[in-house]
């Protein structure tokens, strides 16, 4: 498939939700980031960027309206590259004509980029950011032999970066999932719009992977014990009586990649949620039984039988007749209020681990760390996400409040395993 002008598509399955329900505080905006040793060279950046984009065609696109769904079309304009002056994932009007679903930013030795999700997810992000910095250290001189985890800008892109893959792997046969109760939300009051707020926690890999092997689980699973723990923390802490007005239970949605398990090349987004909980209500739990439940959950959940219906579920709901016939106004009036009672009423909040970032070895003493921030979301006002490179782990809490109990609770319970943390702030 090739691209010429005025070439459209519509938005996957996943995607199609997300110009419907954005606003000043949700933006549906994430970042990736990495910070170099040196200080960027803006104009080495843009040029980079501009070789780019023919191997990313399907980036290189507008949001229109139709009559009944968004759809994204071709543009020969090419992205411009922008200083960072904003609060991060914030501020970016995607529906604004001629506004591209992504941006590129630089700040002294920081090069981010941040997408909507209603076009990609953190893993066609990752591998966009990979290849824009390897084709920035080509510019500069620095020859790469390893073609591995990122995109040559001289490349062709292949057919199947193009496609929806949930449309791809549905089953009409396959039964829906049952619908989710409501989970406790954090009862913080919100930030003023436009302020969003980061808090880093960088930690060595090997000694948080080492504990994480004490108990014979995943760094992921790990993480989400403690996470849940934290919560559980945070709840306890609460006034009696505001704590049996709040009381539910706590959901996590955790995104995960489903490219590891259908063989799909898809550059757009292909990740479904999975929903580990624990019930406060039940009585108090220990850190060894909160482990073990996130254990055999992910064991049980992360698996082609149960995403099967994940798919069929998400993909039913697109077909749905009434959906279908309702014009792209209606749409835009009732997804949010939707998107709030179906969909973020039933989180607590989110957690997303991107995994380890690798860069070639020519290049890869260059780069200090990389960093994810999750979208921000007014229903669930705290989000967390990670990636690993080299040594370091990063962890950033995205907030819409200025509360800090949450994350100070987690980064403390990891200091007491004698684990060090390093924080910083936005």
């Amino acid at each position: 498939m090739s691209y010429k002008r005025n070439t459209w598509f519509r938005l996957d399955n996943a995607g199609k939700l997300y110009p419907s329900i954005m606003s000043s505080r949700v933006s549906t905006l994430f970042r990736l980031s990495a910070t170099l040793t040196e200080i960027v060279n803006p104009q080495i950046l843009q040029k980079a960027l501009d070789n780019l984009m023919p191997r990313f065609p399907y980036f290189q696109v507008n949001l229109r309206c139709g009559i009944f769904w968004y759809y994204f079309v071709h543009t020969d304009k090419l992205p411009q590259i922008e200083k960072e002056t904003f609060y991060p994932c914030m501020s970016m009007e995607v529906k604004k004509k001629g506004k591209f679903p992504f941006r590129v930013l630089y700040y002294n030795k920081r090069i981010s980029v941040e997408f909507s999700h209603a076009i990609t997810d953190g893993t066609g992000a990752s591998i966009f950011l990979k290849s824009l910095i390897v084709e920035y250290f080509r510019l500069k001189g620095i020859k790469i032999k390893q073609s591995e985890g990122f995109f040559n800008y001289a490349e062709k892109p292949d057919n199947e970066e193009y496609e929806d893959a949930f449309k791809k792997y549905y089953n009409k046969k396959i039964p829906k999932l049952p619908r989710k109760d409501k989970a406790f939300q954090f009862p913080f009051p919100l930030e003023s719009k436009g302020i969003y707020h980061i808090v880093t926690g960088i930690i060595p890999v090997k000694n948080i992977l080492k504990k994480a092997k004490e108990f014979n689980v995943t760094l992921t699973e790990f993480l989400l014990a403690i996470y849940f723990q934290s919560i559980l923390e945070v709840i306890y802490s609460l006034p009696s009586n505001k704590r049996n007005k709040l009381l539910k239970p706590i959901v996590l949605n955790v995104p995960v990649n489903l490219r590891g398990i259908y063989p799909s090349k898809t550059m757009r987004n292909f990740f479904i949620s999975i929903t580990p909980k624990i019930d406060p209500r039940l009585g108090v739990y220990s850190f060894e039984e909160i482990i073990k439940y996130v254990h055999h959950f992910m064991k049980v959940e992360v698996d082609k039988k149960y995403i099967n219906q994940q798919i069929t579920m998400n993909v039913k709901s697109e077909l749905s007749i009434i959906l279908r016939l309702f014009p792209l106004v209606l749409k835009n009036m009732i997804m949010p209020i939707i998107y709030n009672v179906f969909a973020e009423s039933r989180y607590t909040s989110g957690f997303s681990n991107i995994g380890k970032i690798t860069m070639p070895q020519e290049i890869e003493d260059y780069i200090e760390r990389f960093e994810l921030y999750p979208p921000p979301s007014q229903g669930n006002i705290i989000k967390v996400a990670a990636v690993s490179y080299r040594d370091k782990l990063y962890i950033s809490f995205g907030k819409l409040t200025k509360n800090k109990i949450v994350e100070k609770i987690f980064f403390r319970k990891i200091r007491k395993m004698n684990i060090p943390v390093k924080i910083e702030t936005n």
